[in-house]
């Protein structure tokens, strides 16, 4: 039977044109393309493929689902994408998730509350599996979580809300690490650039911020709020150096808007770190190629999308939902002051 005439008097090319192609069952053509449960031989299965490749058989992943119970895919919500470290936590979530055969989709919410609840609805509607929320504030409302009934776990997430699985950091400790580094350098005048986020929970970088200068006996620095972006971190850089008695060190509380404040370092022929230092939190692969290299609390994306995982589909979906807290890692580089 030609490829043409199967498809011209059948219509799409079904599983049973392709075992008939290929000269073996339905079943173990169902085997080749779901990669088991039963093992196939090498030139039977490498019959089945070039079966699949030439009469161009594509599954139907809507009757799969519905066989199976489930659509074998994980959503994923951020709060954008386009920031580089919630880049590489989703491309690690996605390869974690492949490990297990399920594949992702993922969904931004622009830092809008709004926009969060709406995507977790899509998803719901799609009938995924389950959800990862990196929400866009310290505390999600999880209502919309709590009322489509979907597995789900707080990815990215400090707090530990009841009934739900979490994976974070510890930021406080992270905060701690950072500022204390700088002291080290000798700077006693720390400055803090935070994000801004619409929850009523204290974010603990600035927690570990103000502790650690406390505790060694220095002044409050001054603390600037602005936007987790690069912009964001390019006007509080220039709103630093307005200041009359201007820090000589600087917290920012990730990666993009340390690369702002860079800039504007650079445009007002601020030196980092002669004139200037900086630390900043996430340790993405931007740190590293900022020029200087920023010295940064890196966050072990790995690890995290791997324990997020195995919590909503791995062998802890079935165990009672637990808050997990890495730690982080102080990477340094050359913006502190460090050769």
């Amino acid at each position: 039977m030609t490829p043409s005439a199967v498809q011209t008097s059948r219509g799409p090319v079904t599983r049973k044109d392709v075992a008939r192609y290929a000269g073996v069952s339905t079943a173990v053509v169902s085997y080749v393309v779901n990669g088991g449960p039963k093992n196939v031989a090498p030139t039977t299965e490498a019959k089945v493929r070039e079966a699949i490749r030439v009469l161009g058989y594509r599954p139907n992943a809507a009757a799969r689902a519905l066989k199976l119970g489930s659509s074998e895919t994980i959503g994923v919500v951020v709060p954008d994408n386009t920031n580089p470290f919630f880049t590489q936590l989703a491309h690690a979530v996605e390869d974690a998730a492949a490990e297990l055969g399920f594949g992702m989709v993922l969904t931004n919410s622009d830092g809008s509350l709004t926009r969060e609840r709406k995507n977790i609805r899509t998803l719901a509607a799609r009938q995924v599996d389950g959800v990862f929320l990196a929400s866009c504030v310290f505390d999600p409302d999880v209502t919309e979580l709590e009322a489509s009934e979907i597995p789900s776990v707080l990815l990215n997430n400090a707090g530990s809300p009841p009934g739900f699985a979490s994976v974070g950091v510890d930021l406080e400790a992270g905060g701690r690490a950072a500022v204390q580094h700088l002291i080290g350098h000798g700077h006693t005048n720390i400055g803090l650039a935070i994000g801004t986020n619409t929850g009523n929970q204290l974010d603990g970088r600035e927690v570990g911020w103000l502790a650690t200068l406390r505790e060694a006996g220095l002044p409050d620095g001054p603390m600037l709020h602005s936007p987790f972006t690069r912009p964001g971190g390019y006007e509080v850089g220039k709103r630093f150096l307005s200041m009359a008695n201007r820090p000589t060190a600087i917290f920012a509380s990730n990666d993009m808007q340390a690369i702002g404040i860079l800039r504007a370092f650079h445009e007002a022929g601020v030196r980092v770190p002669e004139d200037m230092a900086l630390v900043s939190f996430d340790g993405s692969l931007d740190s590293e190629y900022s020029w200087p290299a920023l010295t940064t609390v890196a966050q072990p994306v790995q690890l995290m999308a791997e324990a997020a995982v195995r919590a909503l589909v791995g062998k802890g979906r079935a165990e009672e939902p637990q808050h997990h807290i890495l730690p982080t890692e102080l990477i340094i580089r050359q913006s502190c002051g460090c050769d």
